[in-house]
């Protein structure tokens, strides 16, 4: 039987006792290899491309590049790159702010190890490790804080208006934050068909998770501001 190779993972925070504390955690399981450490935003984004990390554990505040530049950067050189914030309060606009620039999630630096295994595991498998819920809740909070979308605001509305009714209004649906469950109940569907719906969106939009697809629809004008 072939053993699958490790994923890979780089960490960045300037602090490097942190970034020890993570390496053990991490080392200690077999399918997981840390194989670079960065202690800022340029650093990360050099070593990122010549190390290909599958999963990039990222604080945000560090001195000269900040963690979000660097995550927005690494995402248009390397958009199969999985990206988890590192932040101190799971409700902050550094959070919703690497969201925003391509993360697949946030995380507590307290978090317990578990919780860290299992984001990564999560974002690899092609998830989000945040929820829609927890998202919108970011945008009430901070998303009038945030600079207003670019030139792409036209292609992406376009794209909208290729999705039939029902995947218009699950998509409407996912932006107030729904869960599957909640959205087979809303429209009386079998979650195996939520699913189905869900996957017609995300690829009709050219989105990676239901996270950008929350973002997308506040970026719209359809929720929020």
């Amino acid at each position: 039987m072939t053993i699958p190779d490790p994923i890979r993972i780089m960490l960045v925070d300037d602090q490097a006792l942190l970034r020890v504390g993570f390496r053990m955690v991490l080392e200690a399981e077999d399918d997981f290899s840390v194989v670079a450490e960065a202690g800022d935003g340029a650093q990360a984004i050099a070593l990122a491309a010549s190390t290909r990390p599958q999963v990039i554990l990222m604080d945000v505040r560090m001195p000269g590049l900040d963690g979000i530049e660097a995550t927005r950067q690494i995402m248009a050189a390397q958009p199969a790159t999985r990206i988890i914030i590192l932040t101190t309060f799971d409700l902050d606009e550094y959070a919703f702010g690497g969201l925003r620039a391509g993360a697949s999630g946030f995380l507590l630096k307290n978090a317990e190890p578990g919780e860290l295994i299992t984001a990564i595991r999560t974002v690899v498998s092609g998830e989000a490790s945040v929820s829609p819920r927890v998202t919108r809740r970011l945008l009430d909070l901070f998303g009038t804080q945030l600079p207003e979308a670019d030139a792409e605001n036209g292609c992406a509305a376009q794209a909208l208006a290729a999705l039939t009714e029902r995947e218009t209004e699950v998509f409407l649906a996912i932006a107030e934050g729904l869960s599957n469950p909640e959205l087979a109940e809303r429209f009386s569907l079998s979650e195996s068909t939520v699913k189905t719906h869900v996957g017609r969106i995300l690829h009709k939009l050219g989105l990676r998770d239901r996270v950008q697809a929350v973002i997308l629809a506040y970026e719209q004008g359809l929720v929020g501001r």
